[in-house]
Protein backbone atom coordinates (compact mmCIF):
# COMPACT_ATOMS: atom_id res chain seq x y z
CA UNK A 1 0.00 0.00 0.00
CA UNK A 2 2.83 2.33 0.91
CA UNK A 3 4.64 1.53 -2.37
CA UNK A 4 1.50 2.20 -4.36
CA UNK A 5 1.10 5.62 -2.75
CA UNK A 6 4.70 6.61 -3.53
CA UNK A 7 4.35 5.56 -7.16
CA UNK A 8 1.19 7.65 -7.48
CA UNK A 9 2.90 10.74 -6.05
CA UNK A 10 5.88 10.28 -8.39
CA UNK A 11 3.53 9.97 -11.35
CA UNK A 12 1.76 13.22 -10.44
CA UNK A 13 5.10 15.03 -10.08
CA UNK A 14 6.26 13.87 -13.52
CA UNK A 15 3.04 15.00 -15.16
CA UNK A 16 3.44 18.43 -13.53
CA UNK A 17 6.90 18.83 -15.03
CA UNK A 18 5.64 17.87 -18.48
CA UNK A 19 2.75 20.36 -18.30
CA UNK A 20 5.05 23.13 -17.10
CA UNK A 21 7.42 22.50 -20.00
CA UNK A 22 4.59 22.59 -22.50
CA UNK A 23 3.26 25.80 -21.03
CA UNK A 24 6.67 27.42 -21.26
CA UNK A 25 7.08 26.36 -24.87
CA UNK A 26 3.70 27.86 -25.70
CA UNK A 27 4.57 31.15 -24.04
CA UNK A 28 7.89 31.33 -25.87
CA UNK A 29 6.21 30.55 -29.16
CA UNK A 30 3.70 33.34 -28.67
CA UNK A 31 6.46 35.78 -27.78
CA UNK A 32 8.47 34.75 -30.84
CA UNK A 33 5.48 35.13 -33.13
CA UNK A 34 4.66 38.56 -31.67
CA UNK A 35 8.22 39.73 -32.13
CA UNK A 36 8.20 38.41 -35.67
CA UNK A 37 4.95 40.21 -36.43
CA UNK A 38 6.21 43.47 -34.95
CA UNK A 39 9.43 43.21 -36.93
CA UNK A 40 7.47 42.51 -40.08
CA UNK A 41 5.20 45.45 -39.48
CA UNK A 42 8.17 47.74 -38.84
CA UNK A 43 9.83 46.53 -42.04
CA UNK A 44 6.67 47.19 -44.04
CA UNK A 45 6.22 50.61 -42.47
CA UNK A 46 9.84 51.54 -43.11
CA UNK A 47 9.54 50.33 -46.67
CA UNK A 48 6.39 52.36 -47.19
CA UNK A 49 8.01 55.47 -45.70
CA UNK A 50 11.08 55.05 -47.89
CA UNK A 51 8.89 54.51 -50.94
CA UNK A 52 6.86 57.63 -50.16
CA UNK A 53 10.02 59.61 -49.63
CA UNK A 54 11.37 58.43 -52.98
CA UNK A 55 8.07 59.30 -54.68
CA UNK A 56 8.12 62.75 -53.09
CA UNK A 57 11.67 63.28 -54.19
CA UNK A 58 10.80 62.25 -57.73
CA UNK A 59 7.82 64.57 -57.76
CA UNK A 60 9.95 67.38 -56.37
CA UNK A 61 12.51 66.93 -59.12
CA UNK A 62 9.79 67.03 -61.76
CA UNK A 63 8.23 70.20 -60.39
CA UNK A 64 11.44 72.03 -59.51
CA UNK A 65 11.41 74.20 -62.63
CA UNK A 66 7.66 74.85 -62.54
CA UNK A 67 7.95 76.14 -59.00
CA UNK A 68 10.91 78.37 -59.78
CA UNK A 69 11.25 82.12 -60.01
CA UNK A 70 11.99 83.84 -63.31
CA UNK A 71 13.53 87.32 -63.21
CA UNK A 72 12.89 89.52 -66.25
CA UNK A 73 14.72 92.85 -66.61
CA UNK A 74 13.47 95.59 -68.91
CA UNK A 75 13.78 99.29 -69.67
CA UNK A 76 10.75 101.21 -68.38
CA UNK A 77 9.57 102.29 -71.82
CA UNK A 78 5.89 101.92 -72.62
CA UNK A 79 6.70 99.30 -75.25
CA UNK A 80 8.73 97.17 -72.84
CA UNK A 81 6.25 97.55 -69.99
CA UNK A 82 3.68 96.03 -72.34
CA UNK A 83 5.81 93.11 -73.54
CA UNK A 84 7.15 92.12 -70.13
CA UNK A 85 3.78 92.17 -68.41
CA UNK A 86 2.44 89.93 -71.16
CA UNK A 87 5.36 87.55 -70.64
CA UNK A 88 4.80 87.68 -66.89
CA UNK A 89 1.16 86.65 -67.35
CA UNK A 90 2.04 83.79 -69.69
CA UNK A 91 4.78 82.42 -67.43
CA UNK A 92 2.65 82.74 -64.31
CA UNK A 93 -0.12 80.80 -66.03
CA UNK A 94 2.48 78.07 -66.60
CA UNK A 95 3.23 77.88 -62.88
CA UNK A 96 6.22 80.18 -62.47
CA UNK A 97 6.73 83.08 -60.12
CA UNK A 98 7.89 86.07 -62.15
CA UNK A 99 9.87 89.04 -60.84
CA UNK A 100 9.99 92.14 -63.06
CA UNK A 101 12.92 94.55 -62.74
CA UNK A 102 12.55 97.98 -64.39
CA UNK A 103 16.06 99.36 -64.93
CA UNK A 104 18.11 101.45 -67.37
CA UNK A 105 19.75 100.01 -70.49
CA UNK A 106 23.16 99.35 -68.96
CA UNK A 107 21.96 97.54 -65.83
CA UNK A 108 19.49 95.53 -67.91
CA UNK A 109 22.23 94.08 -70.08
CA UNK A 110 24.65 93.73 -67.16
CA UNK A 111 22.01 91.89 -65.12
CA UNK A 112 21.46 89.26 -67.80
CA UNK A 113 25.22 88.97 -68.34
CA UNK A 114 26.01 88.36 -64.66
CA UNK A 115 22.97 86.13 -64.08
CA UNK A 116 21.12 88.39 -61.63
CA UNK A 117 18.37 88.51 -64.28
CA UNK A 118 17.31 85.49 -66.30
CA UNK A 119 16.28 87.34 -69.45
CA UNK A 120 15.03 90.47 -71.15
CA UNK A 121 12.82 90.88 -74.21
CA UNK A 122 13.88 94.53 -74.60
CA UNK A 123 17.15 94.42 -76.54
CA UNK A 124 16.88 96.90 -79.45
CA UNK A 125 19.37 95.91 -82.13
CA UNK A 126 21.49 96.64 -84.01
CA UNK A 127 21.64 100.41 -83.35
CA UNK A 128 19.84 101.44 -80.17
CA UNK A 129 21.69 99.05 -77.87
CA UNK A 130 24.82 98.79 -79.99
CA UNK A 131 27.12 99.89 -77.16
CA UNK A 132 25.60 97.44 -74.70
CA UNK A 133 25.80 94.60 -77.21
CA UNK A 134 29.47 95.31 -77.81
CA UNK A 135 30.12 95.20 -74.05
CA UNK A 136 27.94 92.25 -73.04
CA UNK A 137 27.07 90.39 -76.25
CA UNK A 138 29.56 87.57 -75.66
CA UNK A 139 28.23 87.02 -72.11
CA UNK A 140 24.57 86.42 -73.01
CA UNK A 141 22.53 84.21 -75.35
CA UNK A 142 20.69 86.07 -78.12
CA UNK A 143 17.45 84.25 -79.01
CA UNK A 144 16.81 86.58 -81.93
CA UNK A 145 13.99 89.04 -82.68
CA UNK A 146 10.67 88.92 -80.88
CA UNK A 147 9.41 91.92 -82.92
CA UNK A 148 10.52 93.14 -86.35
CA UNK A 149 10.26 96.61 -87.84
CA UNK A 150 11.14 98.68 -84.79
CA UNK A 151 12.42 102.20 -85.42
CA UNK A 152 13.81 105.23 -83.61
CA UNK A 153 14.06 108.85 -84.72
CA UNK A 154 12.97 112.44 -84.21
CA UNK A 155 9.18 112.73 -84.18
CA UNK A 156 6.91 115.75 -84.69
CA UNK A 157 3.16 116.26 -85.22
CA UNK A 158 1.94 116.13 -88.82
CA UNK A 159 0.93 119.79 -88.63
CA UNK A 160 4.59 120.84 -88.18
CA UNK A 161 5.56 122.35 -91.51
CA UNK A 162 8.96 120.74 -91.97
CA UNK A 163 9.85 117.20 -93.05
CA UNK A 164 13.58 116.81 -92.39
CA UNK A 165 15.96 117.04 -89.43
CA UNK A 166 18.02 119.38 -91.60
CA UNK A 167 15.29 122.02 -91.14
CA UNK A 168 15.03 121.85 -87.34
CA UNK A 169 17.72 124.31 -86.33
CA UNK A 170 16.51 127.08 -88.64
CA UNK A 171 13.11 126.73 -86.94
CA UNK A 172 14.50 126.52 -83.41
CA UNK A 173 12.24 129.32 -82.15
CA UNK A 174 9.15 127.38 -83.19
CA UNK A 175 10.35 124.43 -81.07
CA UNK A 176 11.34 126.68 -78.13
CA UNK A 177 14.90 125.48 -78.78
CA UNK A 178 14.01 122.06 -77.29
CA UNK A 179 13.86 118.42 -78.27
CA UNK A 180 11.95 116.55 -75.56
CA UNK A 181 13.80 113.37 -74.62
CA UNK A 182 13.49 110.46 -72.22
CA UNK A 183 15.85 108.84 -69.72
CA UNK A 184 19.57 109.64 -70.05
CA UNK A 185 21.53 106.67 -71.32
CA UNK A 186 18.76 105.42 -73.62
CA UNK A 187 19.92 104.57 -77.13
CA UNK A 188 17.53 107.04 -78.74
CA UNK A 189 18.98 109.77 -76.51
CA UNK A 190 22.53 108.96 -77.63
CA UNK A 191 21.38 108.98 -81.25
CA UNK A 192 19.67 112.35 -80.79
CA UNK A 193 22.78 113.84 -79.23
CA UNK A 194 24.68 112.61 -82.28
CA UNK A 195 22.01 114.12 -84.56
CA UNK A 196 22.36 117.53 -82.85
CA UNK A 197 26.07 117.41 -83.60
CA UNK A 198 25.86 115.96 -87.11
CA UNK A 199 23.15 118.38 -88.23
CA UNK A 200 24.81 121.32 -86.46
CA UNK A 201 21.73 122.12 -84.37
CA UNK A 202 23.49 124.73 -82.28
CA UNK A 203 20.24 126.38 -81.22
CA UNK A 204 18.58 123.19 -80.00
CA UNK A 205 18.88 121.48 -76.62
CA UNK A 206 17.99 117.88 -75.77
CA UNK A 207 15.88 117.75 -72.58
CA UNK A 208 16.21 114.73 -70.30
CA UNK A 209 12.94 113.35 -69.02
CA UNK A 210 11.28 109.93 -69.00
CA UNK A 211 9.12 107.98 -71.41
CA UNK A 212 6.01 109.07 -69.51
CA UNK A 213 7.27 112.65 -69.20
CA UNK A 214 7.98 112.86 -72.92
CA UNK A 215 4.50 111.55 -73.76
CA UNK A 216 2.85 114.01 -71.38
CA UNK A 217 4.72 116.97 -72.88
CA UNK A 218 3.90 115.78 -76.39
CA UNK A 219 0.20 115.54 -75.55
CA UNK A 220 0.12 118.99 -73.94
CA UNK A 221 1.75 120.71 -76.91
CA UNK A 222 -0.16 118.64 -79.44
CA UNK A 223 -3.51 119.62 -77.95
CA UNK A 224 -2.38 123.29 -78.09
CA UNK A 225 -1.19 122.74 -81.70
CA UNK A 226 2.28 123.96 -80.77
CA UNK A 227 5.39 122.78 -82.57
CA UNK A 228 7.17 120.07 -80.61
CA UNK A 229 9.96 117.60 -81.40
CA UNK A 230 10.44 114.46 -79.32
CA UNK A 231 12.65 111.40 -79.27
CA UNK A 232 10.42 108.70 -80.74
CA UNK A 233 10.31 105.01 -81.44
CA UNK A 234 7.99 102.45 -82.93
CA UNK A 235 6.08 100.56 -81.60
CA UNK A 236 4.50 103.18 -79.34
CA UNK A 237 0.92 104.05 -78.49
CA UNK A 238 1.46 107.73 -79.37
CA UNK A 239 1.25 106.88 -83.07
CA UNK A 240 -2.23 105.45 -82.50
CA UNK A 241 -3.39 108.39 -80.40
CA UNK A 242 -1.80 111.33 -82.27
CA UNK A 243 -1.15 112.17 -85.92
CA UNK A 244 2.65 112.09 -85.98
CA UNK A 245 5.55 111.66 -88.39
CA UNK A 246 9.26 110.90 -88.31
CA UNK A 247 11.46 113.65 -89.67
CA UNK A 248 13.61 112.46 -92.54
CA UNK A 249 17.19 111.60 -91.55
CA UNK A 250 19.31 112.00 -94.71
CA UNK A 251 22.56 111.43 -92.81
CA UNK A 252 21.27 108.17 -91.35
CA UNK A 253 22.16 109.09 -87.78
CA UNK A 254 19.27 107.08 -86.31
CA UNK A 255 20.03 104.01 -88.40
CA UNK A 256 17.71 101.75 -90.32
CA UNK A 257 14.78 99.68 -89.09
CA UNK A 258 15.58 97.62 -86.02
CA UNK A 259 14.32 94.54 -84.26
CA UNK A 260 13.63 93.93 -80.58
CA UNK A 261 15.52 90.84 -79.42
CA UNK A 262 15.13 88.46 -76.51
CA UNK A 263 18.37 87.74 -74.67
CA UNK A 264 18.85 85.28 -71.81
CA UNK A 265 21.57 84.44 -69.36
CA UNK A 266 24.04 81.66 -70.06
CA UNK A 267 22.87 78.39 -68.52
CA UNK A 268 19.14 79.18 -68.61
CA UNK A 269 18.47 76.44 -71.16
CA UNK A 270 19.96 73.85 -68.81
CA UNK A 271 18.47 75.27 -65.60
CA UNK A 272 14.96 76.07 -66.85
CA UNK A 273 14.46 74.46 -70.27
CA UNK A 274 10.71 75.16 -70.35
CA UNK A 275 11.19 78.88 -69.63
CA UNK A 276 13.94 79.01 -72.26
CA UNK A 277 11.61 77.42 -74.80
CA UNK A 278 8.77 79.86 -74.13
CA UNK A 279 11.10 82.85 -74.39
CA UNK A 280 12.60 81.44 -77.57
CA UNK A 281 9.09 81.06 -79.07
CA UNK A 282 7.95 84.54 -78.00
CA UNK A 283 7.20 86.70 -81.05
CA UNK A 284 4.48 89.21 -81.92
CA UNK A 285 3.63 92.18 -84.13
CA UNK A 286 3.84 95.92 -83.51
CA UNK A 287 0.03 96.09 -83.53
CA UNK A 288 -0.09 93.55 -80.67
CA UNK A 289 2.30 95.56 -78.55
CA UNK A 290 0.56 98.85 -79.32
CA UNK A 291 -2.82 97.40 -78.31
CA UNK A 292 -1.48 96.62 -74.82
CA UNK A 293 0.32 99.98 -74.60
CA UNK A 294 -2.79 101.95 -75.58
CA UNK A 295 -4.97 100.16 -73.00
CA UNK A 296 -2.42 101.04 -70.32
CA UNK A 297 -2.33 104.65 -71.51
CA UNK A 298 -6.13 104.76 -71.31
CA UNK A 299 -5.97 103.89 -67.61
CA UNK A 300 -5.67 100.11 -67.25
CA UNK A 301 -3.06 98.61 -64.96
CA UNK A 302 -0.29 96.85 -66.92
CA UNK A 303 -1.31 93.53 -65.35
CA UNK A 304 -4.93 94.02 -66.42
CA UNK A 305 -4.02 95.07 -69.96
CA UNK A 306 -1.66 92.11 -70.32
CA UNK A 307 -4.27 89.66 -69.04
CA UNK A 308 -6.86 91.05 -71.45
CA UNK A 309 -4.50 90.68 -74.39
CA UNK A 310 -3.55 87.12 -73.43
CA UNK A 311 -7.20 86.12 -73.09
CA UNK A 312 -8.05 87.62 -76.48
CA UNK A 313 -5.04 86.07 -78.27
CA UNK A 314 -4.96 82.46 -77.13
CA UNK A 315 -3.92 81.19 -80.58
CA UNK A 316 -0.77 83.30 -80.54
CA UNK A 317 0.00 82.40 -76.91
CA UNK A 318 -0.40 78.71 -77.81
CA UNK A 319 2.40 79.15 -80.35
CA UNK A 320 4.68 80.45 -77.60
CA UNK A 321 3.81 77.46 -75.41
CA UNK A 322 4.34 74.85 -78.13
CA UNK A 323 7.00 72.27 -77.28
Amino acid sequence: MRKTLLLFVALLFSMGLILAACGGATDNGEDTNAEGNEAGQETEENGAEEGNAEDSADEGDGNAEAGGTVTLAYVAWDSEIASHHVLQKVLEDEGYEVELLAVDNGPMWAGVADGSADATAAAWLPATHEAQYEEFGDQVVDLGPNLEGAKIGMVVPEYVEIDSIEEVNENADQFNGEIVGIEPGAGVMAATEAAIEEYDMTDMELLQSSSAGMAAELQKRYEAEEWVAVTGWTPHWKFSKFDLKYLEDPLGVYGEAEAIHTIVREGLEEDMPRVYQILDNFSWEAADMEAVMLEIEDGADPEEAAANWVEANQDKVAEWLAE
